[in-house]
């Protein structure tokens, strides 16, 4: 389980990084029972974060043998199985223009003796008309090759498609297609110009290519190395699709930490800190392997402290998916979310009156608003229609300003996104690409010691409490090395005073060391107890007579 997130490097190369207006880039890593933890982070300030389960068997970017449950012609699709408990959804639109070339390959891949992998030499077949039916082509148990491109949102499945690519480093292989295309972010002529002869010269037949924006100046053998590596990956599945069953995963993404180190990694990455080894191992390999020269670039976290608390993410965390997010000048957006859409209203508040000229102080703020939108985005995977409500402004130009600002800071975005001017009532419209639910994180808690209830336990009693547990786990139990977390000021309550503390004094009378762990996400009457093995040990309050003595009444705060 693995958690990344991006923070500043030393503080000499931060001084340079200043000098050249560029911003640094680190990704950490931290592993939790339940999976993975990834933050990126730019300018020490997170930009993304993502958190990816163990138990999740499926990506974006999987590909899958599929089979067709049923048609639905009112909606011109047909719900898929891969596996899932929902039936993935696949409509006529996204089965792409080689579905009949595809379908044939499939076919013969899987009832041939001797199965082709490659497409050099196969004959394609006339393209998928654009205005057919669903019936017409696909029916109920045929077995197809299905790609998922977007996670389940609601009570919607996975969102599949038949117009297969695999993504590289700096390309993009569409099987059964022939285009060579080119990432519009890059601009230069004579670059793009230079990378389709390259392209072109170097794609096997019968695959297309998309060449993505970090190709831009790279030599033909780092291009040539990435493409012929994906038509290997292809082959390879094809390997496995001879003797695959349906439901079967022909062809698997990498895991999210890997996909953004693919996507991004450059020379701006100072570090990529991770707390586990397995993670630090793998994420190495990979590095070295798209990126030789960066490879020191990645750390092995072995401190005591979490390393979110180390890098203050838990802070921003809990700072940035509230309702209401704040801006370092006194301003601050209220974000609201719906059904159809989400909706952030832009306000001054402490900016108010600072300036005797109001529309310079609403551009101020709302230059401020734009960026800090862009970032909110992207942090949490927002996706659909998003209405910005800006402070009005009378100025045309400081209206354009507001829409060149947001278009600036949206350029690093990696979904595909559209950004309208502000109309005539201050709003402005942004669609950005649904790929994935909306990361939310709850901001709001619970009282831990009442769970809300508005009454608590005797909070005095915890002390007797813990006294009680530790004389069971070592007289009853035999328990060795086992550790207590819980709240700092319990923490010194049983360790202040060093031979003639609580602590200590445990150690006299059972000869046995319990050791302590100070941790501020715990409540005043919160506490958790972890054998050697890392594990949580269960107390079984039957066998605990004396804890069972201790009266934990509830009384009113």
């Amino acid at each position: 389980m693995v958690h990344v997130f991006i923070s500043y490097c030393a503080f000499s190369r931060q001084l340079h990084n200043q000098i050249l207006t560029t911003l640094s880039n680190e990704l950490v890593i931290t592993s939790t029972q339940k999976g993975q933890r990834i933050a990126l982070l730019n300018n020490k300030r997170i930009v993304e974060y993502h958190v990816e389960e163990l138990a999740t068997d499926f990506t974006v970017g999987d590909i899958y043998l599929g089979v067709v449950r049923k048609t639905a012609p009112g909606l011109n699709s047909a719900f898929v199985d891969i596996g899932h408990e929902k039936d993935g959804f696949l409509p006529y639109s996204d089965l792409g223009p080689s579905f009949p070339s595809l379908n044939k390959f499939v076919r013969a891949v899987m009832t041939q003796k001797n199965p082709p992998l490659r497409l050099t030499g196969w004959k394609m077949d006339n393209e998928l008309d654009k205005f057919g039916k669903i019936s017409q082509v696909l029916q109920k148990n045929h077995q197809i090759l299905v790609q998922i491109i977007k996670e389940p949102i609601g009570t919607k499945g996975y969102k599949l498609s038949c117009d297969i690519s695999l993504a590289g480093r700096y390309v993009v292989l569409v099987p059964f297609s022939n285009s060579v295309n080119i990432s519009k972010k890059i601009v230069s002529k004579e670059e793009r110009n230079r990378l389709l002869k390259l392209i072109s010269a170097v794609k096997p037949p019968n695959f297309g290519v998309i060449v993505r924006t970090v190709a831009e100046g790279r030599e033909v053998e780092e291009l040539s190395r990435d493409l012929i590596l994906l038509v290997e990956k292809w082959e390879q599945g094809m390997r496995q699709l001879a003797e695959a069953k349906p439901q079967d995963k022909i062809i698997g993404e990498m895991n999210r930490a890997s996909s953004m180190l693919r996507d991004m990694l450059n020379d701006n990455f100072d570090t990529i800190w991770t707390d586990d080894r397995t993670t630090y191992d793998d994420v190495k390999q990979f590095v070295r392997s798209i990126s030789p020269t960066q490879e020191k670039i990645v750390k092995l976290y072995n401190a005591k402290t979490k390393i979110f608390e180390q890098f203050g993410l838990e802070k921003q965390l809990k700072m940035l998916f509230g309702k209401i997010v704040s801006m370092p000048s006194g301003g601050y957006l209220v974000i609201e979310h719906t059904e159809a859409l989400h909706v952030i209203d832009v306000n001054s508040g402490t900016q108010a009156g600072h300036e005797q000229d109001l529309e310079t102080t609403a551009l101020r703020v709302n230059l401020e608003a734009a960026a800090e939108v862009a970032r909110q985005l992207r942090i949490r995977d927002m996706g659909g229609i998003i209405v910005i409500d800006f402070i009005d402004m009378r100025s045309p130009d400081h209206k354009r300003q507001i829409y060149q600002k947001m278009r600036d800071e949206m350029k690093t975005e990696r979904a595909k996104y559209t950004v309208l001017p502000l109309s005539k009532f201050g709003l402005m419209q942004i669609t950005r690409q649904r790929v994935r639910p909306q990361m939310n994180i709850i901001t709001q808690e619970n009282c831990p010691t009442c769970s809300g209830t508005g009454t608590i336990g005797a909070s005095i009693l915890i002390e007797d409490t813990i006294e009680e547990l530790v004389e069971y786990l070592i007289t009853k139990q035999n328990e060795k090395g086992f550790t207590i977390t819980l709240h700092p000021y319990l923490y010194a309550y049983f360790t202040k005073g060093g031979w003639f503390s609580r602590q200590a004094k445990w150690f006299f009378k059972y000869r046995r060391r319990v050791k302590l762990k100070a941790d501020v996400a715990f409540g005043l009457s919160q506490y958790s107890i972890m054998n050697k093995q890392g594990e949580e040990i269960e107390i079984d309050s039957k066998k605990t007579e004396k804890i069972e003595k201790i009266d934990i009444t509830p009384v009113e705060e």
